[in-house]
C-alpha cells in the first residue's frame, strides 16, 4: 500500500516510532542490492530518515560509490517488520559529515532506541531523503 512519505498516516509513524530493528539496501557497484541491520529514525516533516554508521563500513562506501561528486545520492530503501505489519521507506542516500546533524541523529535514535550510541569518533550520519513509502501497519 502507497502511502505519502511526507504526510504518513497515524498507524504508519506510530509503526515507526515503535522499537524496531531495521534493514538498509544500497546497491554495490555490480548493482545487486546489500543488505545490512540498521537502527533508522523518521522524519516525516524533514522528509528524511537518518542512519547512523561507521565511516569504514560498507554500507557508506557503497552510497560514496553511487553518489560521486555532486551526484543524485544512492538510491536506498529501509524497511521494518512485525508480523504482518512492515513499513518500507525509499529515497536518495547522502553521507553526511557535519557534527550538528550527526548529533540530532543520535538525539533522534535514543529517543526510538532508548539508549544513547555508543562513542564513535568515526560516526557519519546517512540521510535518505524520502522519495516513497510504502507499507501495512
Amino acid at each position: 500500500m502507497a502511502i505519502d512519505p511526507l504526510h504518513p498516516t497515524p498507524a504508519y509513524l506510530s509503526f515507526w516510532r515503535e522499537r524496531h530493528l531495521c534493514t538498509l539496501t544500497t546497491p554495490r557497484p555490480d548493482g545487486t542490492p546489500h543488505v545490512v541491520p540498521v537502527g533508522v529514525t523518521y522524519d516525516p516533516q524533514a522528509g528524511v530518515a537518518r542512519v547512523l554508521a561507521n565511516k569504514s563500513s560498507t554500507k557508506v562506501s557503497h552510497i560514496l560509490a553511487a553518489t560521486g561528486v555532486d551526484g543524485p545520492g544512492a538510491r536506498v530503501a529501509v524497511c521494518q517488520v512485525d508480523g504482518r505489519r512492515w513499513a518500507t521507506l525509499e529515497g536518495q542516500a547522502y553521507v553526511r559529515t557535519e557534527p550538528g546533524e550527526i548529533a540530532e541523529a543520535m538525539r533522534r535514535y535514543e529517543e526510538r532506541y532508548g539508549r544513547v550510541p555508543r562513542e564513535n569518533p568515526d560516526r557519519v550520519l546517512i540521510e535518505i531523503e524520502l522519495t516513497r513509502a510504502m507499507g501495512k501497519a
